[in-house]
């Protein structure tokens, strides 16, 4: 199976809310990731999966529901993921505030992560990976103060690999001054 588009993701989306409504389960995702990139900040490449937690449950309640769209579709069985929970920890606390509504359906509404928050998850991945997408939430305008602010109280709290993120930050800072 290749990379998950914005069309693939919609659609799976669109199933999910069907089979959510079929069952009478109301679920609202947070979404991060390269899905998000692509949904919200309309980053132009797909995703290997979409990176979303439910609001107020657990990730498995989805995962009867989440394989039926796998089966469905002939996608990956995990499409829809909590792996970006690694990093919750470091969302500010005002992050509901920037989020953007990718979907909303009858039992599923999708609430993708702001620009500044995603910069800051991309920073704690610091991954080679992660480069085009945090340069391009720079270039779109992500309000860097707010970044640099958040990676600052995090540091402060001590949060592991804080450090590396700020260097990750810096270190494409310097590279777009370069441009």
């Amino acid at each position: 199976m290749g990379p998950l588009t914005e069309k693939i993701m919609l659609n799976a989306l669109q199933s999910l809310d069907q089979k959510l409504t079929e069952a009478s389960l109301k679920v609202s995702l947070i979404m991060g990731g390269g899905g998000a990139m692509i949904l919200a900040h309309h980053f132009p490449k797909g995703t290997t999966d979409i990176d979303a937690i439910p609001k107020g449950q657990s990730p498995e309640v989805l995962d009867s529901f989440v394989k039926a769209v796998a089966k469905e579709l002939g996608i990956e069985p995990d499409w829809l993921n909590p792996y970006f929970s690694t990093f919750a920890m470091t969302l500010p606390q005002d992050y509901s505030s920037r989020l953007i509504r990718v979907f909303d359906g009858i039992h599923l509404t999708v609430d993708a992560l702001g620009k500044e928050e995603m910069l800051i998850m991309k920073c704690f991945a610091h991954r080679s990976k992660d480069i085009p997408h945090a340069r391009a939430l720079l270039k779109g305008g992500v309000k860097l103060e707010l970044v640099e602010n958040r990676l600052n109280e995090l540091l402060k709290k001590k949060i592991p690999n804080t450090q590396k993120a700020i260097d990750f930050l810096q270190d494409l800072l310097d590279e777009m001054d370069g441009e």
